[in-house]
């Protein structure tokens, strides 16, 4: 459907889809199961994959169970190992993209410049680096882990070396033979390290704060298994039971009883131990806060790689930059050829929140200025026909974001089915009082968590302490909330004139206007054209 304006049609689709990694493309197969065809997935580069697209660094891989990590709707029977690789994840999400029959919706090479909501005419304006269109839904699919964050470090800019950020990995540069400073340690790290540290000259990591990590249980998984899950699904389907029980049994360790997780602590010291024989380096590596306050990161191979000759650990964060020389925190000074920033991404302060505005002319970046807010995780006060796949308080700390998508994806199922009821120009807007209901019930659940309790600074926390980031709960807790939408939560807005111009073609010809009028309708309000917001559901 087209859209004139201005003497020009602009393309006119139901719903726009952001981003076209998990939460994209799974948006897109549940919205052609719900019948709906009429939309499109608008992703910024040249091919799907999100993440696992940008994410190309050596030895990049999954900390969860493949079997775990995929749809349950579209099972892969041929994971080749039990935590995969980079490479691997990637193809499962163009096979996808492929089986579900999503190419003709994609659209590639269009990057959201911005996105505004016609109050007029109930749609939302989208432009592209590709066009623009407009949408009566859109569905925000660009995710946390999408947009990099490098610190502004003083005479970065005038390194003379190369510098570059994990999920941007510059292959074409040649690490053989090269001072190389590794800065963070987050989940990217501890699988970079091992990944290069036997073809640098040196390695150096700048550890601003020691991670916990666990071993990690991989392995090749065999064709006997393969053939089974192929042959015989349940088998399958018990694999991914196993995995997701075993980790909701975990849930209350973190989010309840902290002083549980000790007993990890010592599985976490005694991996280290088994690698770091030198008493020093061990006591830099060992961390000062509770397990699980910051991500637990999962590596058979990190400390034996820092154990390596030509690898060194400061343990201090990087604070200045002077020529090809890097100052840290505590003075440390060293003298690097490239520098690897695996400093992680804007998860709080998301990019994509400055290029929306809603109904109030507001962004959604200054209406999260104080710190993010939606309505179970998916719709934002002010922000009409306006939804997000994995928004605010939807992360995990333990367990497959797979699960959290599909529970959302549930939930924009029903918001589709409900405007689809309404008939006619609706939209839904998440009451204000219904998304501080929510967070104020999120937020005194996160008091008891180890994330709050863990005596520890993590990303999971915004610049103002809060935690923004995760799931206080059980991922089939968060199921159960978001199995259907609660009209009651909601303000319907309706297209008041269209509506009219709908009823009086079932009004007979003798009628005056005033018997076609709604009892006690304002008489001013007649033909103004505005849209109408109803209170409570329709």
């Amino acid at each position: 459907m087209a859209e004139r304006e201005g003497g020009q049609e602009r393309e006119h689709v139901r719903v726009a889809v952001i981003g076209s990694g998990f939460g994209g493309l799974g948006a897109a197969v549940r919205l052609r199961r719900e019948g709906i065809t009429d939309f499109v997935v608008l992703e910024r580069a040249d091919s799907v994959g999100g993440t696992w697209r940008d994410n190309s660094y050596p030895g990049c891989a999954c900390d969860v169970p493949s079997h775990l990590y995929s749809f349950s709707f579209a099972p892969n029977p041929d994971w080749p190992r039990t935590f995969s690789g980079q490479r691997h994840i990637r193809q499962y999400l163009e096979q996808v993209a492929d089986t579900f029959g999503l190419r003709r919706h994609i659209r590639l090479n269009s990057e959201v410049e911005m996105m505004r909501w016609n109050a007029e005419e109930l749609y939302w304006e989208i432009e592209t680096s590709a066009g623009s269109l407009v949408a009566d839904v859109v569905v925000s699919a660009t995710g946390p882990l999408s947009d990099p964050k490098t610190p502004e470090i003083p005479g970065l800019a005038d390194f003379p070396g190369k510098v570059f950020h994990s999920a941007r990995w510059d292959h074409d540069y040649d690490l053989r033979g090269k001072r190389v400073a590794m800065i963070g340690t987050g989940a990217s790290a501890i699988q970079i390290v091992p990944a290069i540290a036997g073809e640098t000259g040196t390695l150096t990591l700048f550890q601003r704060t020691a991670p916990w990590v666990l071993p990690r249980t991989d392995r090749a998984i065999s064709g006997v298994e393969r053939w089974l899950h192929r042959q015989l699904p349940f088998t399958r389907a018990a694999r991914r039971g196993l995995l997701w029980g075993l980790r909701e049994l975990q849930v209350g360790a973190f989010t309840k009883h902290p002083n549980q997780l000790g007993l990890i602590e010592s599985m976490a010291k005694a991996n280290m131990a088994r690698s770091i024989k030198d008493p020093a380096l061990r006591a830099k590596l060992t961390p000062s806060y509770r397990l699980g306050c910051k991500r637990i990161l999962l590596s058979s191979t990190y400390y034996p790689a820092l154990a390596r000759p030509n690898v060194d650990v400061v343990a201090a964060g990087l604070s200045e930059v002077r020529g090809n020389r890097l100052i840290a925190s505590d003075g440390t000074e060293t003298e690097v050829d490239a520098i690897i920033f695996g400093t992680g991404f804007h998860v709080t302060d998301l990019p994509i929140a400055d290029r929306v505005v809603g109904a109030e002319g507001k962004t959604l970046a200054d209406t999260w200025k104080d710190g993010m807010q939606s309505l179970r995780g998916a719709t934002a006060a002010g922000f009409p026909n306006w939804m997000t796949i994995i928004g605010p308080n939807t992360g995990l700390g333990n367990s497959s974001m797979i699960l959290m998508i599909e529970s959302q994806l549930n939930y924009m199922a029903d918001y589709m089915r409900q405007l689809g009821v309404l008939g006619g120009r609706a939209a839904l807007a998440a009451r204000p009082s219904a998304v501080h209901a929510w967070n104020r019930r999120v937020q005194d659940r996160m008091t008891r968590t180890v994330w709050s309790n863990g005596g520890c600074a993590s990303w999971y926390l915004d610049a103002s302490g809060r935690n923004t980031t995760l799931w206080p709960g059980t991922t089939g807790e968060f199921r159960r909330e978001t199995r259907s939408v609660d009209l009651t939560e909601y303000e319907v807005i309706r297209d008041r004139d269209r509506d009219r111009k709908r009823d009086r073609l079932r009004v007979p010809a003798a009628a005056t206007p005033a018997a076609a009028a709604a009892p006690g309708a304002p008489a001013a309000a007649a033909g103004s054209g505005a849209p109408e917001r109803v209170e409570g559901a329709a």
